[in-house]
């Protein structure tokens, strides 16, 4: 069965060379029940763990039932850990926060034979602890605990039994009681190999191998081993296969499982772990929100200004280097309004605009307020409909009725709670009838949008403030594609109204669809600064889910060993130790998101800012969060999968 020749091992103790095995030969037949004894440093360890597939040797010549295992990659390696050897070590080498059921069948989680899962509960049984199943090691005394540990090396079925001191720790009864079981075994057709440095344990096995200074000094049968009936090899373990998909999901779910108890034995720990990725994916959400609220806050405050809207005005000119008022070389009136609604195309409505701020009077109270005069198509271009009442009438306007709509903040100071549709007020000592009230715009900067009144155009010109001229024409175009069309149509037509020929043209107009592509911008880029502070939080968070898992990979060395010894590839433990990572990552984001959330609101009652929670923000955070989890968690990870497994079972 096995077969090495010639096999040699040097370990480097600082500058001292120690030549563990010299020159080791030996061939082990199927159903041999072996022992190989020597003193304390004699090498014998290391040739078990070489004949294990724990440890590799410099050089030599090693063959499993005809195969040249030096040329077995790491899968291959693990795969015949996994279906051919059964460790049972000195230390036992139990997970301390699994039951022993779980204990015995951690193999079958690496195992591509298609063991059933109740194969576990049938070795507790074959070595007499059926009632001990969901005792945990510290409730099992030290025989037991060995016990747990040969079920475990029989739970897939091997073909060899390799045992390093099973007796070492083990009082002298519990001793007894274990290589009685390993007798039985060997009865039921198991090839055993044992190591030990006790005289009375191997001479339970029918042939001893003395080391001494890495050589065999002596290989000879022992007539004094006990004999033990043979019985049938023992088969309850079955060998039904099961499909491969169901084997990868019940290995997923039981590596999670594991994950998760890792996590939970140190839940300090675990919550300063996530603690980053939670302040980071609170961070990215409440920022979003805060910038979302922002842009939609843009969006409203220029929607309550019309929709594809261009405004001229006069152009301020300089003469002498001071700086004239607006209209002082050019005016517009209202002929100027009527061309541009006859001459330019794609233009729907345009109504001419005069204003100045003056005092409004009711009763002993008095208020000043920017009055405007304007006509009819200002109430839909403007987005002007009254809550209360009614828009005046273009016949109105023709009659210089003297009726008005005032804002929000009119009725307040003026009104209180009353109504004040059908009152009448005092402005220059002119009498002007309400007749509705506008819809509430809010604030803009420093100017509050509802201080306003509106009047006629007319009223305003000529009973009013006696001017010939408007201060303003406000155009609406039928399409947003077709307004740079009909800004320069405008332009052109007002140079030729005003004979302005080569000179500069002295009007200019303002476009508010550029105004809205500007504070979007400029949201835009608020939005980016602020996501990247808060991707600096969840990076931050990462460096603080790889050193806590560089932790864990340094403490649990020896699971890790353990782990390979069963069968784990470097895949399986790469898998453990990323999902590990993603379980605090998606926690921490699950938490993350609920507080930044929280905050959002929060700041939305405090501060008055709108905030927009939207899910892509959310989506994203998660998003970043795993994959903070996985870049940040492949290094520990990749640590962790390329530990040899004898090195990591000897780390203290």
């Amino acid at each position: 069965m096995i077969k090495v020749e010639n096999i040699r091992k040097t370990y480097q103790m600082g500058k001292v060379e120690v030549r563990a095995l010299d020159g080791v030969s030996l061939t082990i037949g199927q159903g041999e029940y072996v022992a190989i004894i020597g003193a304390s440093g004699s090498g014998k360890s290391t040739l078990m763990h070489i004949l294990g597939l724990l440890d590799v040797p410099d050089s030599g010549r090693f063959e499993i039932d005809g195969t040249d295992v030096m040329r077995f990659s790491d899968v291959e390696l693990a795969a015949f850990r996994n279906r051919v050897m059964g460790f049972v070590f000195q230390q036992f080498n139990l997970l301390r926060r699994t039951s022993a059921l779980e204990n015995v069948a951690l193999p079958l989680i690496y195992a591509r034979n298609g063991m059933k899962g109740d194969a576990a509960r049938t070795m507790l049984d074959l070595v007499g602890l059926s009632d001990r199943i969901d005792h945990h090691p510290n409730e099992l005394s030290g025989g037991q605990q060995q016990r747990v540990a040969i079920a475990r090396a029989l739970v897939n079925n091997p073909s060899i039994i390799l045992a390093d001191e099973p007796t070492g720790n083990l009082d002298s009864r519990s001793a007894r009681e274990i290589m009685q079981v390993l007798c039985e075994l060997h009865a039921r057709g198991l090839t055993i190999l044992l190591v030990t440095h006790d005289a009375n344990v191997a001479n339970h096995a029918h042939r001893i191998i003395e080391i001494k200074d890495g050589k065999i000094i002596a290989d000879f049968g022992n007539p004094d081993a006990p004999e033990v009936p043979a019985v049938e090899r023992a088969t309850e373990a079955g060998q039904a296969r099961r499909h491969f998909g169901l084997h990868a999901f019940r290995e997923g779910a039981i590596l999670v499982r594991q994950s998760l108890r890792s996590l939970m034995a140190n839940k300090v720990r675990t919550a300063l772990s996530a603690l980053g990725i939670m302040i980071g994916v609170a961070a990215v959400i409440a920022t979003i929100a805060i910038a979302n609220g922002a842009k939609a806050e843009v969006e409203k405050q220029l929607s309550r200004l019309g929709s594809n809207l261009l405004t001229l005005y006069p152009e301020r000119r300089t003469r002498g280097g001071v700086s004239q008022a607006a209209g002082s070389s050019s005016r517009l009136s209202e002929q100027d309004a009527e061309a541009i609604r006859q001459e330019v195309g794609h233009v729907a409505r345009v109504t001419p605009a005069l204003s100045q701020s003056s005092q409004i009077k009711v009763g002993n109270k008095n208020w000043s307020t920017r009055i405007e005069g304007v006509e009819p198509d200002f109430e839909q271009m403007r987005s002007y409909t009254p809550d209360i009442g009614r828009f005046f009438t273009r016949e109105e306007c023709i009659q210089r009725a003297r009726v008005a709509l005032i804002g929000r903040t009119v009725v307040r100071e003026l009104f209180g709670e009353t109504n004040p549709v059908g009152q009448e007020v005092k402005i220059d000592r002119q009498t002007f009838t309400i007749i509705g009230v506008l819809p509430e715009k809010g604030s803009s900067g420093w100017r509050d949008n509802d201080d306003t009144m509106l009047i006629p155009l007319q009223t305003a010109m000529y009973r009013l403030y006696g001017e010939k001229y408007v201060e303003r024409i406000d155009i609406q175009v039928d399409a947003a594609p077709n307004m740079e069309r009909a800004q320069t149509d405008i332009l052109a037509l007002m140079a030729k109204r005003h004979r302005t020929g080569t000179r500069e043209n002295p009007f200019t107009i303002r476009n508010l669809a550029e105004i809205q592509d500007t504070m979007s911008a400029t949201s835009k880029t608020l939005s980016l600064l602020l996501s990247s502070i808060a991707t600096i939080a969840l990076v931050v968070g990462g460096i603080g889910i790889m050193n806590i898992m560089l932790v864990s990979v340094t403490e649990r060395t020896r699971e890790i060993g353990l782990r390979k010894a069963l069968g784990a590839r470097r895949r399986d433990i790469m898998l453990q130790f990323l999902i590990e990572a993603l379980i605090i990552s998606f926690f921490g984001g699950c938490a993350g998101a609920g507080i930044g959330a929280a905050a959002s609101l929060v700041m939305e009652k405090a501060s008055g800012w709108t905030v927009v929670i939207s899910q892509d923000s959310i989506l994203l955070a998660f998003v970043f969060s795993a994959v903070i989890g996985i870049l940040f968690g492949i290094w520990p990870a990749r640590k962790a999968a390329q530990l040899n497994p004898i090195d990591a079972l000897r780390y203290e």
